[in-house]
């Protein structure tokens, strides 16, 4: 095997695959992601070439883990393109190898696709897929329970806007990072004050049901090759859970059709979300519920810097000010993405 950053020792790896028959000797492992939550490898043995997850969670994960498992195998047997799961020597689909926990897959050959790749046309497709998502897991996993989704409370907002500024303020050398940082903060407090008395109410329980929980480009791969891009696998179900639907399409599209400078391509959100709703039978209603909300998120939502300024981890620092601009934008023509997630 080749070393490589990040790649697994021989001894945890040789533990692994002890776990698995007739998936062969391993030839070489190397990293293929850094992901927030988990890490992958690409494997590639006697046998074959596969993807490794190393569940971060650990050997305590397992029994949710192999619950995903068996809910995206029954979404692969209605036509959703999902991975499958190699099961191991004893049957079940997560492996556990010096305490830690493991699944593997086969690879899939493909590639990324952001929003500006994709023309209106495909956008709709998109929003097709997504919609099915969440019908076939209505199908596969049994009714959702009653879970409450409290809309985020201004006041901690502005506790949190005032310990990210001193930490900002406090920096012995700033760059300009920082400097923008600290006018999206206080920019965003005087948003908050402005709107203060647009905090969305409680979720219909009919609003609510399974998803996949991290729609986004990353976690999905389009065929390599071939003039018109086709879905061959939805990918990191880890955050599957209950949740009001229509907001997984928003926060999608969101993350799709968002462009550099902080604006939403409407044209192609609206595609999408036409699209979504005849998929998921999703009443406009739903969607003009779900904007509201996921425009709220944003507003009160400060993940990334607390990642930075609070866990001192840089990751996504460069996701940043786009999110941000979005944030302000999307305030000043809420009309208009509240119509093109609606008309």
């Amino acid at each position: 095997m080749q070393p490589s950053t990040r790649a697994l020792t021989e001894s945890t790896l040789s533990a692994v695959l002890r776990r698995y028959d007739g998936v062969g000797e391993p030839l070489e492992c190397e990293p293929v992601s850094h992901g927030l939550l988990n890490r992958g490898y690409r494997l590639t043995t006697t046998q074959g070439r596969y993807f490794l997850k190393h569940h971060l969670d650990g050997a305590s994960a397992r029994p949710r883990i192999e619950r995903q498992h068996r809910a995206t195998a029954r979404l692969g047997t209605l036509g959703l393109p999902v991975v499958p799961v190699v099961p191991g020597a004893d049957g079940c689909t997560a492996v556990v190898a010096e305490g830690r926990c493991f699944a593997l897959h086969p690879w899939i050959e493909g590639i990324h696709r952001h929003g500006s790749e994709l023309t209106v046309e495909q956008s709709g497709a998109l929003g097709t897929l997504l919609g099915r998502v969440h019908t076939r897991l209505a199908r596969v996993i049994p009714e959702p329970p009653h879970t409450a989704h409290p809309s985020a409370d201004p006041a901690a907002t502005y506790d949190t806007i005032g310990s990210l500024l001193e930490r900002i303020r406090t920096r012995r050398r700033r760059d300009s990072f920082d400097e923008l940082a600290e006018h999206r903060l206080t920019e965003r407090r005087e948003l908050l004050r402005r709107h203060a008395g647009a905090r969305p109410g409680p979720v219909p329980d009919r609003f609510s049901g399974w998803v996949h929980g991290d729609f986004h480009p990353l976690n999905l791969l389009y065929a390599p090759h071939g003039a018109r891009p086709r879905p061959v696998a939805i990918l990191d179900w880890d955050r599957l859970g209950v949740q009001p639907r229509a907001e997984e399409a928003v926060r999608g599209a969101a993350i799709f059709f968002l462009r550099p400078g902080g604006r939403l391509d409407l044209r192609k959100v609206r595609a999408f979300a036409r699209a979504y709703r005849g998929g998921a039978r999703a009443p406009r209603e739903e969607l003009a519920a779900a904007v509201h909300r996921v425009w709220w998120e944003r507003l009160n939502d400060f993940w990334m810097l607390r990642w930075r300024y609070q866990l001192r981890d840089a990751r996504t620092d460069p996701q940043f000010p786009a999110a941000a601009a979005l944030v302000v934008w999307w305030t000043a023509h809420y009309e208009a993405v509240r119509a093109a997630f609606c008309d």
